[in-house]
């Protein structure tokens, strides 16, 4: 699958974003949680600097996360940076997996040099530390949502929206790591159960249950869902149909409800730029008219840090989602 070319006038709204959210060192800060710095932060900033040919940035923030995240003992992140240390060594995946794809396009798409071993050795670490056998398929593997998260024959915790499926295959493919492509295949399946448009949910022998420890809710983590399928060439998926139907519950006109319960009841709604735009991608791959350069419309900004992220994501996706 091809990269497409980030529609130009999008250029301005990453260097508006920089300027809230990036330190002239490579942090990106979260002001909304405290100014703390995650992994999946980190990760989405290497990408979108990727996408938008920004070499400068791309590299003090992979320098930054060298120095101060990505010190455990094996190639994966610690999750949460703050006040001048690490807070939780733990990892979290999806910040691992959107890393390792940033570096793996820095190296493959831009010739960037210096990223490739890494791209590679998150790959490795991602099969040894990161997938978990599905209790109802042995054979298969879930994506485990961080490296201390409990997993065994009878239960597995898994955050739907971890898996960003053109993520793994392609480092499935640059680095001979089969079972990240199974990953990716069986994820997809997962996704058509109705059960798995989740936050979170536990899959047992039996099936998807509701999640152990976790609110049964589709919130502002599993937006991610969609945003990720049609990222990946997958706008016709039925969970991209089925997440627009949630988005579209909203009571107030230009909102969208971010957050309904297991019953579909709506626990919260907005009209910030990001969730609307998620809203956008999957409600035109839901009726199959995702043209590959279309942008979403972003003509407010809110100034917080996660919807304005996400307003560029889906900017990213649907400019990419229909390349082949």
């Amino acid at each position: 699958m091809a990269q497409a070319q980030v529609p130009s006038v999008l250029l301005s709204r990453w260097d508006q974003w920089k300027a809230r959210f990036l330190r002239s060192n490579g942090r990106v800060v979260d002001p909304g949680q405290g100014g703390i710095t995650h992994s999946e932060g980190q990760a989405y900033a290497l990408l979108l600097a990727q996408a938008f040919g920004d070499r400068d940035a791309f590299e003090a923030i992979e320098l930054w996360t060298l120095r101060h995240l990505a010190t455990r003992q094996d190639a994966l992140m610690a999750w949460r940076w703050q006040d001048g240390e690490v807070r939780d060594w733990r990892n979290a995946t999806d910040g691992d997996l959107l890393r390792g794809w940033a570096l793996l396009r820095a190296s493959r798409d831009s010739d960037w040099a210096g990223h490739a071993a890494k791209a590679q050795a998150i790959a490795g670490a991602l099969v040894t530390i990161c997938l978990a056998p599905d209790p109802r398929a042995p054979g298969e593997d879930l994506l485990n949502p961080a490296d201390q998260s409990p997993a065994s024959p009878t239960a597995v915790l898994v955050n739907p929206s971890y898996y960003l499926p053109r993520a793994l295959r392609e480092l499935s493919a640059a680095f001979d790591q089969p079972r990240l492509i199974r990953t990716a295949d069986h994820g997809e399946t997962l996704f058509r159960d109705p059960l798995a448009l989740r936050d979170w949910i536990t899959v047992t022998p039996e099936g998807v249950t509701p999640p152990e420890g976790h609110d049964d809710r589709f919130g502002w983590d599993g937006l991610r869902i969609p945003l990720y399928l049609v990222w990946s060439g997958r706008a016709d998926h039925p969970a991209v149909r089925q997440a627009a139907a949630r988005f579209a519950l909203a009571n107030a006109p230009g909102h969208v409800a971010g957050v309904t319960d297991a019953a579909g009841r709506v626990l919260s709604e907005s009209d910030l730029a990001g969730f609307r735009a998620v809203a956008a991608l999957a409600q035109d791959g839901a009726e199959g008219r995702l043209p590959a350069h279309a942008l979403v419309d972003d003509a407010t900004r809110s100034g917080e840090y996660y919807p304005d992220t996400l307003a560029l994501l889906a900017a990213l996706a649907r400019a990419e989602g229909g390349a082949d």
